[in-house]
């Protein structure tokens, strides 16, 4: 059986980035907002490198135990078990940390000797350094707009990576998208990527994020799939966005005049 590749729409050289990042054995990072593609171009790059991924959606609770793994009780012995981490650095799988800012700091500690020229994992718990096998890589990502000063990695951390950033497509890249994505015709993704743009350029609605290209395409689906235009982008652009009152019907009223 053969996978088809998820689509991407490349906007810059993030690809080669990629490829070269992963045959000199070097941790990437991925900068940008959320919704701009970030999730969706590593599955792409790992399809295309032919490794498997193993994909970790970093929060406050996520812990270097939860990573490397632990030992549980089964029947009558205690085993250990191998956490994603563990399991990556061992087989040679990609190994994304989705938005790794929200991380406990334990887990940044974790990867530090992944991060260099070691590229090896201690396991503390079983007194075991691991060779990372040579297709082993890691990939992080995060905001760096999200929670400004709250929520950061520190200049240390991210010198250790190749780093790209992301930002949304330009609207002919973005309609594309949601063309491929949603099945809409080519007039209908052109007046949501324009929405898109203007809230996006709303700057006195004091938003805590914008529209992200994701939201876009929720829209372009829920129109291709026969609900009515207006209310699919009050439904999945607007709403999504905000819980003022004001600020939403400014939205609303915005996308009654476009669309």
């Amino acid at each position: 059986m053969v996978i088809e590749a998820p689509y991407y729409h490349q906007t810059h050289q993030e690809s080669e980035v990629f490829l070269h990042a992963f045959r000199n054995r070097m941790p990437l990072l991925i900068k940008g907002p959320t919704g701009s593609g970030k999730s969706r171009f590593v599955e792409y790059m790992a399809h295309v490198s032919g490794q498997k991924l193993i994909t970790i959606s970093c929060h406050e609770e996520t812990s270097s135990t939860d990573l490397i793994g632990r030992f549980i009780i089964k029947g009558a012995e205690t085993v250990w078990i191998d956490g994603p981490l563990t399991t990556a650095v061992r087989e040679g799988a990609v190994l994304y940390l989705d938005e790794i800012a929200e991380a406990r700091p334990d887990v940044i500690v974790a990867i530090h000797s992944l991060t260099d020229h070691r590229r090896e994992l201690f396991i503390d718990k079983l007194g075991e350094t691991v060779k990372a096998h040579e297709n082993f890589m890691l990939i992080a990502s995060f905001n760096p707009g999200y929670q400004r000063g709250f929520k950061e990695l520190k200049p240390s951390t991210r010198q250790r990576f190749v780093a790209l950033s992301f930002e949304y497509p330009g609207p002919k890249a973005e309609a594309e998208i949601l063309v491929n994505e949603a099945g809409v015709d080519k007039d209908i993704a052109k007046k949501l990527v324009a929405i898109g743009g203007k809230i996006r350029n709303l700057t006195e609605l004091g938003l805590a994020e914008t529209v992200s290209t994701r939201l876009l395409v929720d829209a372009a689906k829920l129109i291709r799939s026969g609900l009515p235009k207006r209310l699919a982008c009050h439904a999945a652009i607007v709403e999504p966005l905000s819980d003022d009152g004001q600020a939403i019907e400014s939205m609303k009223d915005l996308v009654d005049l476009m669309i």
